[in-house]
């Protein structure tokens, strides 16, 4: 990274983490030692939504917009920029004649946000979006009781706010599901996974969590992968977040950081979503480039893009071409604008003491459901599911058209300073940093939609 950033915002959310109160986690050298870390016996390994990352949120709180619409950080005057829809349309040139109607967007998260309804619709006025077809959604019996007292819980209203509300604002007409686990004990969302496919609820399947692949015992990953192979003969498109702490992931109930890839997203069903710090103008939206997403440096240092390679999953034939350097499946397939600096502005009410606010959000957890939402436009497009969309992505980036759909990043990597451990630079074409790159969504969406 450049020089060190040190960004003072209205306020700054703190000690929300969903494993477990990560900055008591030692950080120093014992991470490189622990390449293999396990459970312990007795206890659960759980996901962490990709929306926070060394015990830090990667969300700050900003005042609302003036009288005419503008936010502050989308001023001459602002230190960081940040994107409303708009810019975020522009700038992945999202077409204006598709919308997602008549497509659904199934999105898992865990716990409950007790005010997601309310704030999507303050989301919705704000930025003059439709209001969206919505649906609530709790595998089992019941529907999660929300505990404002647990920072674990809390942490996760943060998530749903994000998924939702950007979703929606890619593919404004399309239904969203929002699935809730009853908890993010890798059984529950594990249970979310399994209802979400019998079920067949939706066209799109967003999940914006993760944890290192060493961390999920193996009955469970195999019943998760199993879920996926049903999902992808239902010809549902599955999305999930690579992480926010570069190449390695969150030790297992404790540990310190790891190398290691995380699932979801390093299943070869699953498209998984990398991270970028996205240069457009604050205002048009017009896209100026982007880099690998790395604070390394920064005050707050937020994360770094995750990605690397699967210990347990072989490379997949549709990454052949891609000369990925490993015979282990590589993550990310893709990425999107994942930075706080340069974040998306967003409304949650939990994440600020139940008073509702704005915010600006970053993680992969951002990529993660607009990636969703373009594959939505895709189905629309073509009038009918496109199903797992990895091979037909690595296809076109190896053919004549490769940067006619995507932005391919060559700058930066992900060697998050905090984690201690070497990441992967970025390179022409794909790498373990930023996948194929980002979506020039107009031309991806026609060549997908022309390949079905």
């Amino acid at each position: 990274m450049g020089s060190r950033r040190v960004i003072r915002f209205l306020t700054v959310f703190a000690g929300l983490a969903a494993m477990t109160t990560l900055a008591a986690l030692p950080l120093g050298g014992t991470g490189r030692t622990a390449a293999a870390a396990a459970p312990q016996a007795g206890l659960q390994s759980r996901m962490v939504p990709a929306i926070s990352v060394d015990g830090q949120p990667l969300v700050q709180k900003i005042a609302g917009p003036d009288r005419s619409g503008t936010f502050f950080c989308q001023t001459v005057h602002a230190v960081e920029p940040c994107y409303g829809p708009a810019q975020i349309r522009a700038a992945y040139d999202i077409p204006a004649n598709l919308t997602g109607a008549g497509r659904t967007i199934v999105i898992i998260d865990a716990f409950r946000d007790p005010t997601i309804r309310t704030d999507l619709a303050r989301f919705d006025s704000t930025f003059g979006l439709p209001a969206a077809p919505f649906n609530i959604i709790c595998p089992g019996q019941h529907c999660p009781t929300f505990d404002p007292t647990s920072a674990d819980q809390v942490g996760w209203t943060d998530e749903t706010s994000l998924d939702v509300e950007w979703a929606h604002a890619i593919a404004p007409r399309a239904t969203i599901d929002l699935v809730l686990a009853q908890s993010d004990a890798d059984s529950d969302i594990l249970a979310a996974q399994q209802y979400v496919v019998d079920h067949d609820l939706g066209d799109v399947v967003s999940q914006s969590f993760s944890e290192g692949e060493t961390c999920m015992v193996p009955p469970v990953r195999s019943a998760e992968h199993q879920a996926f192979v049903l999902a992808e003969r239902e010809q549902m498109s599955v999305f999930a977040a690579a992480g926010d702490s570069g190449a390695a992931q969150y030790g297992c109930v404790g540990y310190s950081f790891f190398m290691s890839a995380g699932v979801p997203a390093s299943d070869p069903l699953v498209t998984g979503v990398g991270g970028t710090h996205l240069n457009a103008s604050i205002t048009s939206g017009a896209y100026h480039g982007e880099t690998v997403w790395n604070n390394s440096g920064d005050i707050p240092d937020f994360g770094a893009g995750g990605g690397g390679f699967s210990t347990v999953y072989p490379r997949p034939s549709y990454q052949d071409a891609a000369h990925t350097g490993s015979g282990f499946r590589g993550v990310p397939d893709v990425a999107y604008d994942a930075d706080v600096y340069g974040g998306v502005i967003g409304v949650c009410s939990e994440c600020n003491f139940g008073v509702q606010s704005f915010a600006v959000f970053g993680g992969t957890s951002a990529g993660t459901p607009q990636w969703a939402a373009i594959a939505a436009l895709a189905d629309q497009a073509a009038g009918h599911r496109l199903g797992l969309l990895n091979p037909a992505l690595y296809a076109i980036a190896a053919s004549s058209r490769y940067h006619d759909a995507f932005h391919d990043i060559t700058t930066g990597n992900n060697s998050w300073d905090i984690s201690l451990f070497t990441g992967y630079q970025a390179r022409r074409g794909w790498d373990p940093a930023s996948g194929l790159g980002s979506p020039n969504a107009a031309h991806l969406i026609k060549l997908l939609a022309g390949r079905s």
